[in-house]
C-alpha cells in the first residue's frame, strides 16, 4: 500500500476525477476526507474516510476543512485541490458573474486549499504533497472558455511558484493537467458529436480518458514515488499538448 498511514483531503471527491482519486487513496491505504458542496451517493467506512461540506471558494470553509482533517485523523499528509467547474464564454461575451465565479472556485479555491494545508504541514513539519488540477486548457487555448483558460493558467504557475515557497519545508507541490476526461462535467459537450470528434482527432491516442487515468497522476505525485518531483505539471491528455 503505497500511502499507508497518510491523511489526506481530496476537494470535489463527490464525483468524476474527485471521487476516482479519493477512492483510489483509500484503496491504496489513505485515510481519506472527501470534501465537496454535497456527499451525492457517497457511502464510506468512518474508519478510513469522512465527507465534510465544503464551498472551496470561501476560505472560511476551506480553513474549517483543513482544521477538521486534522482534528479527525490527527495529521494532513496530502491535499488535492480539485474542486472545479466548466465555465464559459469568450472574451467578447463571458458575463462578469461567470468569471467572477470561474476564477473564485478555480483558482482562489485552489490557493486557499494550497495555502492553509501547507501551513499545517509545515507547523507539524510534515513533508507533504500538495496537488493541484489545472488542464490542457492551462497551456492551450479554447474558443468560448477565456475564464477556464485563465483559470487553469493561473494554477500552472501558483504551482510554479508554490512549489518553490514550500520547498525549502521539505513539502512538494505539483499538478495535473488532463485532457478530456469522461465525466459529469464533460459529458454535455462530448454527448455532441461534432465537439466529440473534434476532441478525438486532437488527441494523438485517439480517444476520451477516464477518471481512473487522473486518479493514477495523482496516487504518483502523493507517494513516496516521486519524492524528488515538484514544481511540475503531468499532463495527462493523450498527448493534446504534444502537437
Amino acid at each position: 500500500m503505497k500511502l499507508e498511514n497518510k491523511v489526506a483531503i481530496v476537494t470535489g471527491a463527490a464525483s468524476g476525477i474527485g471521487l476516482a482519486i479519493a477512492n483510489t487513496f483509500v484503496a491504496e491505504g489513505a485515510k481519506v476526507v472527501y470534501a465537496d458542496l454535497a456527499p451525492g451517493d457517497l457511502k464510506l467506512d468512518e474508519k478510513q474516510a469522512v465527507f465534510i461540506k465544503c464551498d472551496v471558494a470561501k476560505k472560511e470553509e476551506v480553513e474549517n476543512l483543513v482544521k477538521s482533517a486534522i482534528d479527525k485523523f490527527g495529521h494532513l499528509d496530502i491535499m488535492v485541490n480539485n474542486a472545479g467547474i466548466g465555465g464559459s464564454g469568450g472574451v467578447l461575451d463571458a458575463t462578469y458573474e461567470s468569471w467572477d465565479k470561474t476564477i473564485a472556485i478555480n483558482l482562489s479555491g485552489v490557493f486557499y486549499g494550497a495555502h492553509l494545508a501547507g501551513q499545517a504541514m509545515k507547523a507539524a513539519g510534515i513533508k507533504g504533497s500538495i496537488i493541484n488540477m489545472s488542464s490542457i486548457l492551462g497551456t492551450v487555448g479554447l474558443p468560448g472558455a477565456i475564464a477556464y483558460c485563465a483559470a487553469k493558467g493561473g494554477v500552472v504557475q501558483l504551482t510554479h511558484a508554490g512549489a518553490l515557497d514550500l520547498a525549502p519545508a521539505g513539502i512538494r507541490m505539483n499538478a495535473i493537467a488532463p485532457g478530456f476526461i469522461a465525466t459529469n462535467m464533460t459529458k454535455g459537450f462530448l454527448a455532441d458529436e461534432g465537439f466529440s470528434n473534434m476532441v478525438k482527432v486532437n488527441t494523438p491516442l485517439g480517444y476520451v480518458g477516464e477518471s481512473q487515468d487522473i486518479a493514477n497522476a495523482a496516487l504518483y505525485l502523493a507517494s513516496d514515488d516521486s519524492k524528488y518531483v515538484t514544481g511540475t505539471v503531468i499532463h495527462v491528455d493523450g498527448g493534446w499538448t504534444a502537437r
